[in-house]
């Protein structure tokens, strides 16, 4: 039997999710497994019933069982993708309730590539294609939707080029968010086209000789600039709401 910490007194169902997700991502429980009732969950974890239909949503929301009325709960997911990917829809969630959680997500995204840039300056994994490809798209972009859409392409294959399975994994089911973002930003009137092209190709070109400090530098200003102007569209966004 499982006892609850007093920390975790507020939020009993905290074990459930957290021992279950494991036996989940772990293989122990299978796609399509039935976990026990409610009941037996709650004797095992010596919590109420509540505490434990409290985790079961919680993992319901994370896309890793399914529940139906008068039914145990089933195991649906077990690829840490798929898992990812519903995270990054609960996410997108918290977006559509707060226009200020975008800001949060650019602060996860600094962290991302910053190490990136860094790693990738230093000698780890190898630019691929992919950038130079996306470096190419941008300067020929037509219009705002294929900027926005190469700007991304860019980002994100650098996260790529170091090789980390598990690193692009979690960026990739990030992306369609930072997508969002960057098309946000790219509508203030900040900059020309010719600038943001010459703002990426400097981080490329600082990665390229190998700089790992310009790399690291020329990236955070690229992105605490386009923090800047994301606060900018939120706040014209609901002053407008305000308006109407």
């Amino acid at each position: 039997m499982v006892t609850p910490s007093p920390s975790d007194r507020d939020r009993l169902y905290v074990s459930v999710v957290s021992a279950i997700e494991a036996q989940i991502l772990s293989g122990e429980l299978k796609v399509g497994a039935r976990l026990p009732s409610e009941a037996e969950i709650a004797r095992q974890f010596a919590i109420s019933t509540r505490s434990v239909r409290e985790g079961l949503q919680i993992l319901e929301t994370k896309g890793l069982v399914r529940r139906r009325h008068g039914e145990r709960a089933e195991v649906v997911r077990d690829d840490v993708g798929q898992f990812l990917g519903s995270l990054a829809t609960t996410v997108r969630s918290l977006f559509a309730k707060d226009a200020d959680y975008l800001v949060q997500l650019m602060d996860v995204r600094r962290m991302f590539e910053l190490e990136a840039v860094g790693r990738l300056a230093a000698g780890e994994g190898a630019l691929s294609d992919d950038v130079t490809r996306a470096l190419t798209d941008l300067a020929a972009a037509k219009d705002f939707a294929q900027y926005a859409q190469s700007d991304a392409d860019f980002h994100r294959a650098l996260v790529q080029s170091l090789g980390n399975e598990i690193l692009s994994t979690v960026y990739g089911n990030l992306y369609a968010l930072i997508t969002d973002v960057i098309r946000l930003t790219s509508r203030q009137a900040s900059k020309t086209q010719a600038e943001g092209v010459a703002e990426h190709e400097a981080i490329h070109a600082a990665i390229s000789k190998g700089d790992v400090e310009a790399s690291r530098a020329l990236m955070r200003e690229h992105i605490d600039n386009s923090t800047i102007y994301l606060q900018q569209a939120i706040s014209a966004a609901k002053q407008q709401g305000r308006n109407s």
